[in-house]
């Protein structure tokens, strides 16, 4: 049976789920994205990520459940998403399913995403809704994967 995948505003129970996510061995390892402490997550989530009007917030629901999130926000002239989903949402279409939706209800255009150039899935999902590689870009010591989606580069 396929998994119910919605997406809605954020509350803040998820904040929870978001943290633990955040702190799984393997989601780090192919992030590339060091985790942060308890008190900087909440305060990043609450006054970075949903205190600007500008972002687009929202979470994934996999049958009832609180499976991840996805976020739009700018970095000067440029709209960028990112999304991160629990481990056990992994591998089974639900990022699809809801990056597709988000997508859709997410206006602006282009679009970019710069996920670790080690993060495959994270690639591929983002190519399976129409992103586009455009080159690489580096983070510190990690290289990334520049894609965009409806534009130019």
């Amino acid at each position: 049976m396929e998994n119910s995948v919605q997406l809605r505003d954020v509350v803040p129970e998820d904040l929870e789920a978001f943290l633990a996510y955040e702190h799984d061995p393997e989601a780090v390892r192919r992030s590339r994205f060091a985790p942060r402490e308890r008190d900087a997550f909440m305060t990043h989530w609450r006054t970075r990520v949903l205190g600007d009007p500008a972002n687009f917030v929202q979470t994934v629901v996999v049958d009832g459940e609180t499976a991840g999130s996805i976020v739009a926000w700018w970095e000067e002239d440029r709209r960028f998403i990112g999304y991160w989903l629990g481990r056990a949402y992994w591998g089974r279409g639900i990022g699809t399913r809801a990056l597709t939706a988000f997508l859709e209800r997410e206006p602006a255009r282009p679009l970019y995403a710069d996920p670790a150039a080690g993060n495959t899935g994270s690639v591929r999902l983002l190519e399976k809704c129409g992103f586009r590689a455009t080159g690489t870009v580096r983070h510190g010591e990690d290289e990334h994967v520049m894609l965009v989606l409806g534009g130019g580069a």
